[in-house]
């Protein structure tokens, strides 16, 4: 088959409505398989097949593992399975997550330059944070096509803004423009791509579709980072590949700059409410004790008792301020 019959697509927040505006424009004839990762939470069932199948001309249902991939045809990555593609097969898994999520986006970017080289389509919509970025800079290094929503459009930029941070000739434009420039990057004929072979690429693929070859293997990529991951406590090793590095635990675990710090802010306000939640506990139980103190007529061990209690106080008010701050690096 000429052209590019793979186009693999991620979104986020936001990204149902820049899914809908994009299916919209595809043909009815568009001659490549559309396989779609939005993030979504572990629960329950998605309705987003439903939603892009009543959006346009193509045919969208949810991916099921095996299943046959056929050219003009939408597959959605149900909740809580990664979705990757092998040998003209969609793959779900229950591999470890990426970025914080599962489904993830890189896991199915990886996967469809491992199955057909430079003959794919990124695509990378509105979004919160990196998730993305990685998987699209993949596919431009195997010399296959990229494109982003234009972040002005987005109702996210987060996202777009990344994956132009390294993919910085991606063809980019509205979400209601971009089914037509999909399609017209479908039809054209790809150039070779300059790397058959990558290790890394093979390695990363396995790890999301759980492969235990892969995650059993003591050969790690990278070198250790110095950081611990948020999912698991494990030890990160970086890894850096063209312009970005990234960060991987033991067990699989995978992590870009923007979702890792992201989710150490979420782990350094832990810790900050279970150190007021103690302080506050201790000064209570210091003030039990001091009018335990009182009443024993022990003046002494009641005022040093109710000294404690202040001074972890006015500790708990500095726990407070700082929660009651921005994290460093947000608006």
């Amino acid at each position: 088959m000429r052209g590019r019959p793979l186009v693999v697509v991620g979104a986020s927040a936001g990204g149902v409505e820049s899914l809908r505006a994009v299916v919209r424009g595809f043909p009815p004839d568009l001659a490549a398989a559309v396989l779609v990762v939005l993030h979504t939470s572990p629960g329950g069932t998605s309705v987003l097949a439903s939603i892009l199948d009543r959006s346009g001309p193509l045919p969208a249902t949810t991916a099921t593992d095996g299943e046959h991939l056929r050219p003009g045809h939408i597959y959605v990555a149900p909740p809580d399975h990664h979705l990757t593609v092998t040998d003209g097969h969609c793959l779900l898994s229950r591999g470890p997550r990426e970025n914080g999520n599962r489904p993830a986006i890189d896991p199915l970017f990886r996967s469809a330059v491992r199955a057909h080289g430079s003959a794919v389509v990124g695509v990378v919509l509105s979004g919160m944070l990196d998730d993305g970025a990685a998987g699209l800079a993949t596919i431009t290094r195997h010399s296959g096509a990229a494109v982003v929503q234009d972040p002005e459009d987005a109702l996210y930029a987060g996202m777009p803004r990344a994956a132009l941070a390294v993919c910085g000739h991606a063809t980019v434009a509205p979400a209601d423009k971009l089914g037509p420039i999909i399609a017209l990057l479908v039809g054209d004929e790809p150039i070779p791509d300059p790397h058959t072979v990558d290790p890394l690429l093979e390695h990363e693929t396995a790890i999301a579709e759980l492969n235990m070859d892969e995650l059993n293997d003591s050969a790690r990529p990278g070198v250790p980072a110095g950081l611990g991951c948020p999912d698991c406590s494990g030890a990160l090793f970086a890894v850096t590949e063209g312009p970005m590095t990234r960060y991987r635990c033991r067990v699989g675990h995978a992590w870009s700059p923007d979702s890792l710090l992201d989710r150490q802010n979420i782990a350094v306000e832990g810790a900050l409410w279970m150190a007021l939640r103690t302080m506050e506990d201790k000064a209570a139980l210091h003030r039990r004790l001091a009018d335990s103190a009182f009443e024993r007529g022990a003046p002494m061990t009641a005022n040093a008792n109710i000294q404690a209690a202040d001074e972890l106080g006015e500790s708990a008010r500095l726990i407070r301020d700082l929660l009651a701050q921005e994290p460093p690096g947000q608006p």
